[in-house]
């Protein structure tokens, strides 16, 4: 196998990492792939090396998303937990790759390793503060800057300026009608900070995007950066 492409298991010292290549099964995910559904049981975790996943939160016809996921961390996040299933579902939301591992296989090599459940737990925690930070930008928040958000997100994970997204993935993401984000779309579309073409959002100007979302971005990748950026056992 190549070098790693996700960010927390590069972290992983050369012998750790050593232990776990062999079990990492190298996988291309499609654009609308199910990493895995509501309440059914979590067969592999996916260490993202390429793309974007979402997490949904489900109740009955509602669905809205709460988190995003690309090469800084991984979906399946309860497995990390002791804990099988989820009532979230997870999906790919551009095409990308990931190393899997069977949930199994990956909480014995948790137990065998403290390093290495060291740092997943240390996700956990940033993408619960992820959570908590989608909840307080969707009760508090005007949608442009809710948008300005979402999107600067998917710029940090794809990490690159063409985003492929359409309306309707957009309005999954934001909680709202289509109209509502083509609205939104509008907004940063006529500053001149994005460039919005059927299914792309190209991002033009970064630091515009930065100044729109203001405070209801930053606080879960600042956590990241504390709390695994430097990761040390």
């Amino acid at each position: 196998m190549a070098s790693i492409g996700n960010k927390l298991l590069a972290l992983l010292p050369g012998e750790e990492q050593a232990l776990l290549k062999p079990l990492l099964q190298p996988v291309v995910l499609s654009q609308g792939e199910v990493l895995h559904e509501g309440m059914q049981p979590i067969g592999y975790v996916h260490f993202l090396e390429s793309g974007l996943s979402s997490e949904i939160a489900l109740n009955g016809d509602e669905r809205i998303e709460v988190g995003c996921i690309g090469r800084e961390g991984f979906s399946g996040v309860p497995v990390v937990l002791g804990v099988d299933r989820s009532p979230h579902r997870s999906f790919m939301e551009t095409d990308g790759s990931a190393l899997r591992l069977p949930a199994g296989e990956l909480q014995k090599m948790m137990d065998a390793n403290p390093m290495l459940r060291a740092l997943l737990l240390r996700y956990v925690q940033v993408f619960m503060i992820q959570i908590a930070a989608t909840a307080l930008a969707d009760g508090r928040y005007a949608l442009h800057r809710r948008l300005a958000r979402w999107l600067l997100m998917a710029h940090d994970r794809l990490e690159r300026d063409e985003l492929s997204l359409t309306h309707e993935f957009l309005s999954l993401m934001l909680g709202v009608r289509r109209s509502g984000v083509t609205d939104a779309i509008h907004v940063l579309e006529g500053d001149g900070i994005i460039r919005a073409t059927r299914g792309l959002i190209v991002v033009r100007d970064r630091s515009a995007l930065e100044r729109v979302a203001g405070e209801c971005y930053g606080v879960p990748e600042t956590e990241y950066r504390r709390l695994i950026g430097g990761f040390a056992a």
